[in-house]
């Protein structure tokens, strides 16, 4: 049984900590190691036919072998008191080489590795939507998607109605420039030009 830290943790406590071959996922939280909800078939669902979808983007760009989404990773922000694991990550391997911490405990620390985060809505919707955001735009991630498919959010952040929702934050000098797609809305990414996929399409793939 994995023993808890009661005290404030820096990410290299986090990582030093963290349980080897846990079927339970982590975050550290402004210092607070926190146990991740364990996903909903849905919300697996949904990011299983992303990989996929996502897979074949980077066969068509060209860049297979050179773009990959690993199974699990941790990602550092430029804070020292958290770390994320996103629920997809696509990875530039050519920049791989100055992760010095990549072979050997599988931490991101920079931002140009980093092509695509993805998220998928849950209960704990506030961390994707204030936390990782802010965090992810710090660090100078390009891209962040947030796939709200049961509309959790709030309704200053997506509207009213609260309908199923894909936000799509995009780096522009600095700041995340917001696009958010419904219904038949075509997806449009920084990263993936080629991308052919509605926020419909994904949403039905937890049907």
């Amino acid at each position: 049984m994995t023993q808890a830290i009661t005290k404030l943790v820096k990410f290299d406590e986090f990582i030093e900590w963290y349980p080897e071959n846990s079927e339970v996922h982590y975050e550290l939280h402004d210092g607070i190691i926190v146990e991740m909800p364990k996903p909903t078939g849905e919300h697996s669902d949904i990011a299983g036919f992303l990989i996929d979808e996502l897979n074949a983007a980077i066969k068509q760009l060209g860049k297979r072998g050179f773009w990959n989404i690993p199974k699990e990773c941790v990602v550092k922000p430029s804070s020292d008191k958290s770390g994320y694991e996103p629920d997809i990550i696509v990875l530039n391997r050519e920049n791989l080489v100055k992760e010095t911490r990549w072979k050997t405990e599988l931490v991101i620390e920079y931002s140009s590795t980093v092509k695509l985060i993805v998220e998928v809505a849950s209960q704990n919707w506030r961390d994707d939507y204030y936390k990782k955001y802010s965090d992810y735009e710090e660090m100078g991630i390009a891209e962040y998607w947030i796939v709200d498919h049961m509309a959790r959010a709030s309704k200053k952040l997506i509207g009213n109605p609260k309908l199923p929702i894909i936000s799509v934050y995009k780096l522009i000098e600095g700041e995340y420039q917001l696009t958010q797609f419904r219904g038949s809305d075509r997806i449009v990414s920084l990263t993936f030009p080629n991308l052919n996929l509605t926020a419909e399409e994904v949403f039905q793939a937890a049907l």
